[in-house]
């Protein structure tokens, strides 16, 4: 039900979003991470979004993670810049009422199983009839079609599916799965990105569309030409550690002083300038030098002149050392670093937000900058269903007919 006595959303925020997207209305249907996570992006560049939830079964991730005085921490971020309300689409005034916002709205994001919308009256022909310019947005583990869409899919099984677990891990140890939501975070830029795309398109044709992803594809895109190696070469990567296959030295390497630094060299002069700082100048003459792929088969004994020399040195030490060799090297950082670290502050990448529930609550930054149309968190998470009434006093609904919403179970 709505929590009582929310806290309001001062009504300029909402009037007077900044950003590029000002005045796009979206509709954020899905749970937990990929959708969610691609509708807060579109919000932190002004777009209104609206937060739809079950009634009774609020998005889960507002209790993923650890929690402050029993108010989820991860929610504060996913649900940012987001109104949230409360609808049973499967009731016949649920079914009525997000017609009636799809009218008003340029995109719905939503990962129900497929069929599921279409069951309760809301495919995509019902929608499109009320609002021939809406992008409806479809994230889901598999697709809406083919022998595995009716499946439940999660970010974690397209780590699996896609190669990415296959590939990552110690040569002798087991496939290892990422300890956060990879797959999923990569689905929700892509889907972001699909939202834009397929609003471009309805900018040159009049009329909206349907917008296809499964979470099992974007992952496997950002993993790069493995597909056609494997076509052309029979090449299937193996797990390397934090070795690679086309370049070294490219490894982490701990310091005197017990810190961790990692080190890459993909590119040639890189790796001459690493070399003549460590004092192995001579392993430049060799002829394997001379490629990724060659010095990546000779990874022990780069290794070893990296790792020795910074062995003997203390991590403040090896940094200015690359630094001024114009080498690439970077301290393997905990939050805790990353808090602390002056090129993050100096970019504002984590910032400061004022939450009433909370108080002053630090948090990662919209994700680029813009010169003249900048984006901005103008709130944290909100609680479940805080702003229901007052969106549906914005389509024109009588207290009464709010009422009737309530009894009926739609709110």
């Amino acid at each position: 039900m709505t929590a009582p006595s929310p806290t309001p959303v001062p009504a300029a925020a909402t009037a007077a979003a900044p950003g590029p997207l000002a005045g796009l209305r979206v509709l954020d249907l899905a749970t937990l991470f990929a959708g969610p996570l691609a509708a807060t992006m579109l919000g932190d560049f002004g777009a209104d979004v609206l937060k739809v939830e079950h009634p009774r079964r609020p998005d889960p991730s507002r209790g993923h993670g650890p929690a402050k005085d029993g108010i989820g921490l991860w929610w504060k971020l996913l649900g940012r810049n987001k109104r949230t309300m409360t609808l049973d689409l499967s009731t016949p005034g649920g079914r009525e009422v997000l017609l009636r916002l799809a009218a008003g709205s340029d995109v719905i994001i939503e990962n129900f199983r497929p069929g599921t919308l279409e069951k309760w009256g809301l495919g995509w022909a019902e929608l499109s009839a009320v609002n021939p310019r809406l992008v409806l947005t479809r994230v889901t583990g598999f697709g809406q079609f083919g022998p595995y869409a009716h499946r439940p899919g999660f970010g974690t099984l397209a780590e699996a599916m896609s190669g990415f677990a296959a590939m990552t891990g110690e040569p002798d140890g087991p496939p290892t799965l990422p300890p956060f939501g990879l797959a999923d975070s990569i689905a929700a830029l892509a889907t972001a990105y699909a939202v834009m795309a397929a609003l471009a398109g309805r900018d040159r044709s009049g009329a909206g569309q349907v917008v296809d992803l499964a979470i099992i594809e974007p992952i496997l895109t950002v993993l790069g030409p493995h597909p056609l190696w494997y076509d052309q070469l029979g090449y299937v990567q193996p797990r390397t550690g934090n070795r690679s296959t086309n370049n070294a030295p490219r490894n982490t390497y701990r310091s005197a002083d017990g810190r961790w630094l990692a080190v890459s060299t993909s590119a040639q002069s890189i790796a001459e300038r690493v070399m003549r700082l460590v004092g192995r100048p001579e392993l430049i003459d060799e002829p394997w030098f001379t490629t990724g792929s060659g010095r990546a088969a000779h990874a022990t004994v780069l290794d070893e002149a990296v790792g020795g020399w910074i062995a003997r040195h203390k991590a403040d030490e090896v940094v200015a050392a690359f630094e001024e060799a114009q080498a690439a090297v970077a301290p393997v950082y905990d939050v805790r670093d990353v808090l602390a670290d002056p090129q993050y502050a100096a970019l504002d990448t984590v910032t400061e937000v004022d939450d009433p529930d909370l108080g002053p609550l630090r948090m990662q930054n919209v994700l680029f900058r813009l010169s003249e149309t900048p984006g901005a968190i103008r709130w944290a998470g909100r609680a479940h269903g805080a702003d229901t009434e007052a969106v549906l006093a914005e389509l024109g609904l009588s207290g009464a007919e709010i009422d009737v919403l309530r009894t009926e179970g739609a709110l």
